[in-house]
């Protein structure tokens, strides 16, 4: 019988699959109830995983969720027994939503205090059930390595969240060491599906015959952007975007409508009303079913995913193509005849010159009462080539698409569906950390810093540097917006000024304040100046109160509003030069098909 057989911590033993999944960092607040983690991640001579201590739990699960979009690797956070452990489930659907991996450890009191009803003990896997690709609780403390080495697996291949409970005196026990082993090595992704040339050459019969088609580019293009371009060049089909693949184009690209919807840019809303023909790529657009509308012209949808549950999801099919979105956009490409330029194309184009020019007019204003839009003029100046955003939810999504100028070499990640308002700091960390050689940003309004703020000294604490904006308005702007169209009443969405330059220099980053526009510029240079020294910095932008344009609700088309109407409009909303599309596509010998099916209605 053999004695002698080496030792290991069972929670060392756990760090050490972690590692060798190429797992750098936890971030969690140490408990009781995580007491053996403790004791192993001090033990850095065993293993190379850094706890990263933050404020608050959710931070830590939203860095964690943010991690995996930015880089592709599975982000973990930790959370006590209890309400730590509750604390984790924003981040925890966060990861669910946008389907990527994150690994949840949940702490819990020892075994022989379980099932008594006790301090901070609740039955917790429950309430991870519709969230989680997989949940338990580990049975033993042999067991613990290899249900997280389970787990992570299981995150990477379900892309989603995995959680995993662990009694704190598992962590402590004297395991075996060759009772376990890492299944890292043998990961791999599943193989592309092979190109359907049947389905090519139906598409590209489709697409040939279409009169005004459009591409709906969603993330399944992602890093085939020039091939999608290519494409639209030669289709003379003007592109439109999901909110969260700007970052995929060069945003200078002349038939780049924008997204559409809420979250959205002026010509993308009315081109989708006049187009016959989409083809739809890689996308899962939310707001199909609340926004019927927007597809009411569309003749033949031919649609492209990886995904089998989202062929047919948002729109009927003439067309469903199983398969990677940027391998069916070359095969297309290689395929179709190019077009000559048509009326369609011209008058698209045209309309989206007119669009930029009232969005720089904005953006350079000289001087007065600071605006948004005046900021994102100011980032554009400073921002590197291949800046990193992590950007807020609400007003910031929207007008970060509109006003930020990306390009291919950029990252530009939110909240996209699970929308949970404080992930700009959090991912600001999570980026800052993997990629310190990169400039990185946090966007984000007044309402969602307030949630999140207390952890600016964590980014200081491990030198996590990043430029924090923060668009002061005190209010929650995008639900009051939305309040003028559903509410009768504007209650709830407003709040006292707060002073976060004063609270960021009292957690150790620099930080500035501004109020004018002819004051930002040199904010700005000594936040780059700051940055560059390896300081966190915040900039608390004192902005207007003025609502972005509803791209949504445009009143500009003398066919369908009063002239009332669109001057209340135009005077509200500084867009007395926009010129509504159906005038281009006139200009160009085409009739408005949108307003001939508004007046038939």
């Amino acid at each position: 019988m053999l004695t002698n057989m080496k030792k290991i911590k069972a929670g060392v033993a756990a760090l050490q699959i972690m590692e060798s999944w190429g797992i750098k960092r936890v971030y969690g607040v140490p408990a009781g109830s995580f007491g053996s983690w403790m004791d192993a991640f001090a033990e850095t001579d065993k293993h190379n995983v850094d706890f990263i201590q933050v404020k608050h739990e959710e931070v830590g699960a939203l860095a964690a969720a943010m991690q995996a979009k930015f880089n592709g690797t599975i982000g973990v956070a930790m959370g006590s027994s209890g309400p730590g452990a509750t604390h984790l489930i924003n981040g925890i659907y966060e990861a669910k939503e946008d389907g990527n991996p994150m690994l949840a450890i949940l702490g819990a009191r020892p075994t022989n205090e379980q099932n008594t009803d006790g301090f901070q003990e609740f039955n917790q896997n429950p309430y991870y059930n519709d969230a989680a690709v997989y949940n338990r609780k580990v049975a033993f403390a042999e067991q613990l390595p290899q249900v997280i080495d389970e787990a992570i697996r299981r995150a990477y291949s379900h892309k989603g969240p995995a959680v995993v409970e662990v009694p704190v005196d598992f962590g402590y026990a004297d395991i075996d060491v060759d009772a376990y082993w890492s299944s890292a090595k043998a990961a791999q992704p599943y193989p592309k599906w092979e190109i359907n040339q049947a389905q090519v050459k139906e598409a590209t019969e489709l697409l040939s015959k279409a009169k005004r088609p459009v591409i709906f580019a969603g993330v399944g293009t992602r890093g085939s952007g020039e091939d999608v371009i290519k494409l639209s060049k030669k289709l003379k089909a003007p592109l439109i975007v999901s909110g969260i693949n700007y970052d995929n184009f060069d945003g200078k690209y002349e038939a780049l409508l924008g997204a559409m919807g809420r979250v959205a840019e002026k010509p993308a809303n009315e081109g989708v009303l006049e187009a016959d023909t989409m083809l739809f790529l890689g996308a899962n657009w939310p707001f199909a079913l609340t926004s019927k509308g927007m597809f009411s012209g569309i003749e033949t949808f031919i649609q492209v995913d990886i995904d089998p549950m989202k062929l047919g999801k948002r729109h009927a099919t003439d067309l469903a193509i199983l398969g990677d979105a940027g391998d069916y956009v070359r095969a297309i490409t290689e395929t179709i005849e190019e077009k000559e330029e048509t009326s369609w194309w011209k008058a698209n184009l045209e309309n989206v010159k007119n669009w930029r020019e009232y969005k720089t007019k904005l953006e350079t204003k000289p001087a007065g009462e600071l605006e948004l839009y005046q900021v994102y003029n100011a980032i554009n100046q400073v921002a590197a080539e291949d800046a990193i955003f992590a950007i807020d939810v609400g007003n910031t999504t929207q007008t970060s698409i509109r006003h930020l100028r990306l390009n291919p070499k950029q990252k530009w990640r939110t909240s996209p569906l699970f929308a949970t308002m404080g992930v700009g700091l959090p991912g600001a960390i999570a980026a800052s950390l993997d990629y310190p050689d990169r400039q990185v940003w946090s966007l984000q309004g007044d309402g969602a810093f307030s949630m999140v703020y207390p952890d600016v000294v964590t980014a200081v604490r491990y030198g996590a540097a990043s430029i924090n904006v923060v668009f002061s308005n005190q209010k929650y702007g995008f639900i009051q917006d939305k309040y003028e169209e559903t509410n009768k009443h504007l209650f709830g969405t407003q709040f006292p000024d707060t002073d976060f330059a004063m609270v960021a220099r009292a957690q150790g980053a620099e930080a500035y304040t501004v109020t004018r526009i002819e004051d930002i510029e040199e904010v700005f240079a000594k936040a780059i100046k700051d940055y560059n020294e390896g300081k966190v910095v915040v900039i608390d932008a004192k902005i207007s109160d003025k609502r972005p344009m509803p791209v949504e609700l445009l009143t500009l088309d003398e066919e369908l509003h009063s002239k009332e109407a669109i001057q209340a409009y135009r005077d509200r909303y500084e867009a007395h030069d926009l010129i509504a599309l159906r005038h281009f596509l006139e200009a160009n010998g085409l009739e408005s098909r949108h307003v001939a099916r508004m007046k038939n209605n």
